[in-house]
C-alpha cells in the first residue's frame, strides 16, 4: 500500500503561494526543494506541492483542491477574518450530501472546504 500522497501543481509565484498555504490555510511547510518546489502538509499522509517550473493549469473550477474538515463554519469565519474573498457562504449540497464552500488560491486554483455528512 502507499505511504503518502502528494499532489504537485504549478505556480507563477512560489512566495505568495507559500504565504497563502502557510499563513492563511495554516499548512506547515513539509519540504522546500531548493525554492523551486514547496510541499505543504495537509495531514500526516497527504501533502500538496507547488513548483515554479510547472505551468499553472486550470479550467473553470478544475482542478479542485478539497480539504476535509469537521467545522466548515469555523474555517469560513477564520478565512473571512483574514480578508479572504469567498463568494458564497457554506451551504448544504443535497446531491453529494456535503456541507461546503469554495475559494481561490493566489494561482487561481479552486479550493473547496467541506465536510461529508454521511
Amino acid at each position: 500500500m502507499y505511504n503518502e500522497f502528494i499532489l504537485f501543481l504549478g505556480t507563477e509565484n512560489i512566495e505568495s503561494t507559500s504565504k497563502f498555504y502557510r499563513n492563511i490555510l495554516n499548512m506547515p511547510l513539509y519540504k522546500d526543494q531548493k525554492g523551486i518546489c514547496k510541499i505543504f502538509s495537509i495531514s500526516n499522509e497527504s501533502k500538496i506541492g507547488f513548483c515554479s517550473h510547472m505551468p499553472v493549469t486550470f479550467k473553470e473550477k478544475s482542478p479542485i483542491i478539497t480539504l476535509i474538515i469537521d467545522d466548515v463554519d469555523k474555517m469560513y469565519r477564520e478565512l473571512l477574518d483574514k480578508d479572504i474573498e469567498i463568494k458564497e457562504p457554506p451551504q448544504y449540497n443535497e446531491t453529494f450530501n456535503i456541507y461546503h464552500f469554495f475559494l481561490e488560491d493566489p494561482n487561481g486554483y479552486t479550493i473547496e472546504v467541506q465536510k461529508f455528512l454521511d
